[in-house]
């Protein structure tokens, strides 16, 4: 009986362990007056920008490249690239610096809200209203509207890869 209850007590815990491993945590921002959310697996930092030097003949989506302490990291422009109108202007924008093993680059946003938790299996698989690009990019809507994008569809996507050697002078 002792560890039959012994049991019990450590398959309860386990399952405690694993309905947490069903929680993201994420970086919540804004961007084109909406609100969105990656996790943060895939945040290397956050960057306040104090200078933007634009790469002329880039895709439009990219606003540029910075330097994070001696590091140029290219930026992607949000809203450019989700086609989402410029509702806020923000003088501090940041920079959500993303990373894994293939690819550093920056998300530009409007404003940083926080750090969140949200429990995946409240992740509703998206909304009639986001098509196209966006919805390609998103995990789903948590709550508060709050839109998560797949930090590792972003990551991977080829449209990412510039070849700064084929961008004209």
């Amino acid at each position: 009986n002792i560890l039959k209850t012994r049991a019990q007590v450590l398959a309860r815990e386990i399952s405690g362990t694993e309905a947490a491993a069903e929680l993201l945590d994420i970086v919540e921002f804004m961007i084109g007056g909406e609100y969105y959310g990656i996790e943060l697996k895939f945040v290397r930092e956050i960057y306040p920008l104090k200078k933007i030097t634009p790469l002329f003949s880039a895709p439009d989506f990219i606003a540029g490249i910075v330097n994070v302490r001696g590091e140029i990291i290219s930026v992607v422009d949000m809203k450019k690239f989700f086609n989402l109108r410029d509702m806020e202007k923000n003088k501090k924008p940041d920079i959500i610096i993303l990373e894994n093993k293939e690819m550093t680059f920056g998300l530009l946003t409007d404003r940083i809200i926080g750090m969140d938790r949200v429990d995946k299996s409240s992740i509703q698989s998206s909304l009639p209203t986001l098509t196209g690009i966006r919805e390609a990019y998103l995990l789903g809507i948590a709550k508060g509207r709050t839109a998560i994008i797949d930090g590792g569809r972003i990551l991977g996507d080829e449209k990412m890869h510039i070849d700064i050697t084929l961008i004209k002078r």
